[in-house]
């Protein structure tokens, strides 16, 4: 008998350590975010370039605080930019608070060339500091513009349209004339006489000039787009506990969705002198998504606009005449799935016969030199399997580019951002930034050096100062010391990389591990999942915390992320995956990255996988326990787009095509609602600003009326969230209680 209580005391005992779970597993996870802040020094280096000197300042994160500094890059020398403590002092003195000399910080900081003074705001007042002089004086408000301007297509919120009705009178270059709108239609008043002459005469409320209105360089013309605008559709919400009253609030936000009509533009020009119109033939612009703002020529003969046609298939760059009206095609791209227009790079070179253009036409995304008289390409510019990212700098007087790129170095890490330069003939490719990570530089104006800091996902910043000729480093500035935060426990994430579905392409992703990680325990598998086109999502840059994986994993996950296919910056294949086809999501690429690791690692238990997300994430961890519920065992979604054909039009047509047809429906986590078979929390803000709300209604209604067992948490107030802190808390419990088959602890008790 004995013995047998002493077998269930030793059970009971190592049930207890392999526990997870539990309440000091929460304490841990909610306490890890503060527990890691500011434990990384030296790091977070945000050069500045100073006017066209060949010096620039930083703030040095030491330990002992705060140290603004100057580099002479030319001397490779480095100093304090003033003395901490006589600035602390003097701000102390003027303020009547204290300062501390390692505590500075100063808002909006600018330096003047000689070094002797800056300027800053702080204390909510803006002051000038001679350094040399250890003068301090408050600098006086400058007053505001009698006559502000009002910026050319401000928008209210991020979803509205620019109707363009509204922008200030353009003077004529020579200054003769003003230009506006009255009445919906275009005039010009002299301004000697006073004059008023109106142009056009067919503007009305239902088809109006636009108020960007554009002179040709030699004051003849001027060009406007003629809009026929459309009804627009709006998105309500029943604010239900505002801060100010005790009854509810309604709210409504412009929001176009898939299928809807957009507005039609013409670019009309006008002649001042003669008032003769030259009006286009829409022919070549007839389908629109958008048109560009045209672009006048320096010959005032001609301008040039970007057409990107309804459904994404077509975009080109159009030449009007603006001596007879006649469009013509400089450069057209064409796709039998969708063109990537938002990644389109297009620069007109001063000879005004070349224009630099990129494209994904041989399925990665490179530079092309084009003839702007023939609208033939001239030659390609970059070529090989890795894609063009962010043009930096077109330096025409020597015909070099510069530019970001990844995927051009095979040893590592695809994704990884270098900087490079080449001729524009192609030749004398130069990495300016040849160490392993991604990079993130700052030019001096005249390009002759660089500030690079780099980094991993596992490896702490570096930050060098590099000659831009051929990147080889001038001087150390920066290595992040990361002991601090080691010594609280910290575990750097692995970065790891396995086969998709096809068998063959490598998938790159973040393992991340609890920090008292037990090879010897069983640990459950959460994914997070942001997937879709237009960016890859995996971090590549260093971090202490990663905001929504870290945490979690200390209740007792192995936490995962990666990109699979239909993510960008791979190749136009790669991406291609989602094409009409969202619902894909990249899970498959996901499930084998996942069964690699576990392969790899057997103390991730395949058998427990669940998922979550947010926004589109929040779709696809729904989409996953709803078409892969063998693998996906459980899933949070939050604020998800769960049916294409209620978000945003931009996204959506871009991806799943016009017209909205079965594809859209196909991928609906509406229309798929009855096929939940596994565990799904979802969550929905009430405010939610950018995914309409009533997508995550729409999918509670079809989930209640199928009979289906879920968990639903609204949150009043809330705009696009993950859950706040409250469903933070409740991502825990809901993952906790499916995967780990453990009731969580009290909320007063984790707290």
């Amino acid at each position: 008998m004995k013995k047998l209580l002493f077998l269930v005391f030793l059970t009971c005992l190592s049930a207890n350590l392999l526990a997870q779970g539990t309440t000091e597993d929460y304490k841990r996870a909610f306490e890890q975010r503060a527990k890691y802040s500011g434990k990384v020094y030296y790091d977070n280096v945000q050069p500045n370039w100073i006017g066209d000197t060949h010096c620039f300042w930083y703030v040095r994160n030491t330990p002992e605080g705060r140290i603004y500094v100057v580099v002479d890059a030319a001397k490779q020398k480095r100093t304090e930019l003033f003395n901490h403590d006589k600035l602390a002092k003097a701000l102390s003195d003027a303020t009547k608070r204290e300062f501390r000399a390692k505590g500075l910080n100063l808002e909006r900081l600018t330096v003047e060339e000689k070094l002797d003074v800056i300027h800053f705001q702080t204390n909510g007042h803006r002051w000038i500091y001679n350094t040399r002089k250890n003068q301090l004086t408050e600098e006086s408000t400058p007053q505001a513009n009698a006559f502000p301007q009002r910026p050319m297509g401000r928008q209210r919120h991020w979803m509205e349209r620019d109707d363009e009705l509204e922008a200030s009178p353009v003077p004529s270059p020579d200054g003769k004339y003003t230009a506006y709108i009255k009445n919906h239609n275009i005039y010009v008043r002299e301004r000697a006489t006073g004059r008023e002459r109106q142009l056009s005469i067919d503007g009305t409320l239902a088809n109006y000039y636009s108020a960007y209105i554009q002179w040709s360089p030699d004051s003849r013309k001027v060009v406007s787009c003629k809009i026929r605008p459309t009804e627009k559709r709006y998105v309500y919400y029943v604010e239900s506990s505002p801060a100010d009253q005790l009854q509810p609030k309604l709210h409504k936000q412009e929001y176009a969705k898939p299928g809807d009509e957009l507005p039609f533009k013409v670019p009309c020009i006008y002649e001042v002198e003669t008032g003769r119109a030259i009006i286009p033939s829409t022919d070549l612009f007839e389908h629109q998504y958008n048109i560009s703002r045209p672009r006048w020529d320096k010959d005032s003969r001609t301008l040039t606009f970007e057409f990107n046609e309804r459904g994404h298939q077509n975009y080109r760059i159009l030449e009007l005449s603006a001596e007879d009206g006649s469009v013509r095609p400089i450069i057209e791209e064409s796709s039998d799935k969708y063109v990537n227009y938002s990644r389109i790079f297009r620069h007109h070179l001063k000879d005004g016969r070349r224009i630099i253009w990129s494209s994904e036409r041989d399925n990665w995304n490179h530079l092309y030199m084009y003839d702007r008289t023939t609208g033939q390409p001239l030659h390609q510019i970059t070529k090989g399997e890795w894609y063009v990212r962010e043009i930096v700098r077109i330096d025409e007087e020597n015909e070099l580019i510069y530019f970001t790129a990844n995927g051009v170095q095979t040893d590592e890490d695809p994704y990884h951002i270098r900087y490079y330069r080449v001729g524009f003939d192609g030749n004398g490719f130069t990495d300016l930034t040849p160490e392993r990570g991604t990079h993130k530089a700052w030019f001096s104006r005249d390009m002759q050096y660089l500030v690079d800091v780099y980094s991993t996902a596992n490896d702490a910043p570096v930050t060098v100062l590099r000659d831009a000729k051929d990147g080889h480093a001038v001087m150390a500035l920066e290595t992040a010391d990361i002991t601090r935060l080691e010594a609280e426990g910290w575990r750097a994430p692995e970065v790891f990389a396995a086969k998709g579905r096809d068998g063959k392409t490598d998938m790159w992703g973040l393992i991340i591990r609890p920090s008292n990680f037990d090879p010897t325990k069983q640990y459950p598998i959460l994914e997070y999942i942001y997937q879709g086109p237009g960016d890859h999502y995996v971090p590549k840059t260093f971090t202490a915390h990663h905001y929504y994986m870290s945490s979690i994993a200390e209740l007792g996950f192995i936490v995962v992320m990666v990109d699979g296919m239909g993510t960008s910056f791979r190749s136009r294949e790669f991406e291609n995956i989602c094409h009409k086809n969202l619902k894909d999501a990249g899970l498959p690429d996901h499930i084998s990255w996942i069964r690699a690791a576990a392969e790899k690692y057997p103390y991730m238990d395949i058998d427990r996988v669940g998922i979550y997300g947010c926004s589109a994430g929040g779709q696809e961890a729904m989409t996953a326990v709803l078409f892969h519920p063998d693998f996906y065992k459980a899933a949070y979604s939050a604020c998800g787009c769960h049916d294409n054909r209620m978000d945003k039009i931009w996204w959506n047509e871009q991806w799943l095509g016009y017209p909205v047809g079965d594809q859209y429906k196909e991928g609906s986590n509406v229309e798929n609602a009855h096929l939940l078979t596994r565990p799904l929390m979802l969550v929905v803000g009430e405010m939610d600003d950018n995914v309409d709300p009533a997508s995550t209604m729409q999918v509670v209604n079809a989930l209640v009326k199928a009979g289906k067992d879920f968990e639903f948490v609204f949150l009043p107030g809330q705009r696009h969230t993950m859950g706040e802190a409250y469903g933070e808390h409740k991502r825990y419990d809901f993952f906790v209680r499916h995967l780990m088959g453990v009731n969580p602890p009290s909320w007063t008790e984790a707290k």
